[in-house]
């Protein structure tokens, strides 16, 4: 609702001074409020000082190992998994997506920052009209031209716009922090996708070895057969247990190639050219320790999403007081400058020249509670970004915590597959000779190397589960954003002092 217009014609200084005088007025009838600012600082939460399951590695200093961390893939010394990693991050559509929303945000931060400043318009115009008179029989005709440029600027009087642009200075900082987070997922995704490839066709060498093995056995039972030392029943029984294994083979096959189509996608190309940075001989990558995990509240100041959600906060606080001061007067200034004239020659006479400035100061008197509405609906999402970040911070403890404790019991259940496959591989052996000899029937034969396909297969797995442990560790920790060159850079840009828009 407007409360006054002042047109500053005659006696401006005067016409300023009510203008200041009722703008003063009106603040202190607004009893606007400011909500405090949440407090987020990570020594203000109830976070523990170490691990449950430190691995004894929480007590070394985490920031001489921040870039091993950001490069955690590198650990592994295995130049196709950093290969496979380093096209993903130049070539996954999601993450090319979620780099588009940055340029989005970066956007949309120009455009309140646009809103400071006056809008300029211009205009000229021109027209004609020619009267023919039957009566006297004469015509006339005249002609009018104008131009004119506007202008129009709504003064930032009690920081409102300020508090929009800060919002959108953090949302900024939230959409990089979520790149970083895509980043951070894609680089995990890409390792376990690559461990579960390379696992499945270990497992399928076991199995090809341990369909030799038994079509051996085959043979034995079969020479057997025919020089009347065996029967049909244990060369049926070798041949079920060959059928067996061999029935296995499509499954890994199967595997194989999902595991390798993943990575095509994970890496935004086409699966033929995946298979060019593959390798037959491929093993599973060794682990090396060489990291530090540090205390929890280092951890969490290294989390992309957590840092993400704290900024998500701020953003929804900055918005909140923005609503706020909405109860409070706006200032806004019109002012035109333009010409009229008859002639064209006559446009540029100074005499026809005109010019004016209006002053126009308004604030909410009734609105039916549309302000207070909008007020309580944005301390509602406040309130729910703060919640929010209290579950992240939560969950970051509990991802951690559940990758240190895999691996501890992973390492245990490999210390006894180990033995366990040693045993097998033993009794195996004891047992074929055995039989060979005469001494031990078929089906002992069958059960021990039945055991030790189960075995070796197994260790396998856990080897397999242990390395991803390691994976989810790192991606636990933080590891893997804004660590590499092409499309990372266009996020790297310099941050703004938040100072002007924050005051």
């Amino acid at each position: 609702m407007k409360c006054f217009q002042t047109i500053l014609v005659r006696d401006p200084i005067d016409r300023w001074g009510r203008l200041v005088v009722v703008t003063l007025s009106l603040v202190a009838l607004s009893g606007c409020s400011t909500t405090p600012r949440p407090d987020l600082s990570l020594e203000n939460q109830s976070l523990p000082e170490s691990w449950s399951n430190g691995l004894g590695l929480e007590d070394a200093p985490i920031a001489p190992e921040l870039i091993s961390i950001q490069t955690w893939w590198n650990q592994f010394e295995d130049p196709v998994l950093t290969a496979l990693v380093e096209e993903a991050l130049r070539n996954n559509p999601d993450l090319l997506t979620a780099l588009s929303r940055v340029e989005q945000a970066r956007a949309e931060r120009g455009l309140e920052k646009a809103q400071l400043y006056p809008s300029v318009d211009g205009g000229i115009s021109g027209a004609g009209s020619r009267i023919r008179d039957r009566d006297t029989n004469t015509t006339s005709s005249s002609e009018s031209y104008g131009a004119s440029i506007d202008a129009s600027w709504e003064i930032d009087l009690f920081g409102k716009q300020s508090r929009l642009i800060a919002a959108s200075e953090y949302e900024l900082e939230v959409s990089k922090e979520d790149y970083y987070a895509a980043q951070v997922s894609l680089t995990a995704e890409v390792a376990n996708t690559y461990l579960d490839l390379l696992s499945s066709r270990m497992q399928l060498d076991i199995l090809n070895q341990s369909v030799a093995s038994r079509e051996d056995t085959l043979q034995v039972a079969e020479w057997q057969e025919i020089a009347g030392e065996g029967d049909v029943l244990n060369t049926q029984q070798v041949k079920v247990l060959v059928e067996q294994a061999k029935a296995q083979i499509p499954s890994y096959r199967q595997s194989i190639e999902e595991a390798r189509n993943a990575l095509a996608v994970l890496c935004g190309t086409t699966p033929a050219l995946i298979e060019d940075l593959l390798s037959e001989e491929q093993k599973l990558p060794e682990i090396s320790n060489e990291f530090t995990v540090g205390i929890p509240a280092d951890v969490l100041r290294q989390r992309p999403d957590v840092r993400s959600a704290e900024n998500q906060v701020k953003a929804s606080w900055a918005r909140l007081t923005a609503v706020e001061k909405t109860r409070l007067p706006s200032l806004t200034l019109n002012g035109s400058i333009g010409t009229e004239a008859a002639k064209a020659s006559d446009f540029f006479d100074p005499q026809r020249i005109f010019g004016n400035l209006i002053a126009g100061l308004t604030a909410p008197i009734w609105d039916a509670g549309r302000i207070s509405r909008s007020i309580e609906i944005q301390q509602a999402v406040l309130d729910q970004s703060v919640f929010g970040y209290e579950g992240v911070v939560l969950n970051a403890l509990v991802e951690v915590e559940n990758a240190l404790s895999r691996i501890n019991l992973k390492r245990e259940e490999i210390e006894i597959l180990e033995r366990a496959v040693e045993a097998a591989t033993l009794a195996a052996t004891l047992a074929e000779f055995e039989y060979e000899e005469g001494e031990e029937d078929i089906l002992t034969v069958l059960e021990t190397k039945r055991s030790l396909l189960g075995f070796a297969q197994s260790l396998v797995q856990s080897q397999q589960d242990e390395i991803s442990s390691y994976v989810q560790l790192y991606k636990s920790l933080g590891g893997g954003w804004s660590a590499i060159e092409g499309p990372a850079q266009a996020v790297d840009e310099s941050n703004e002092d938040l100072n002007n828009s924050q005051s």
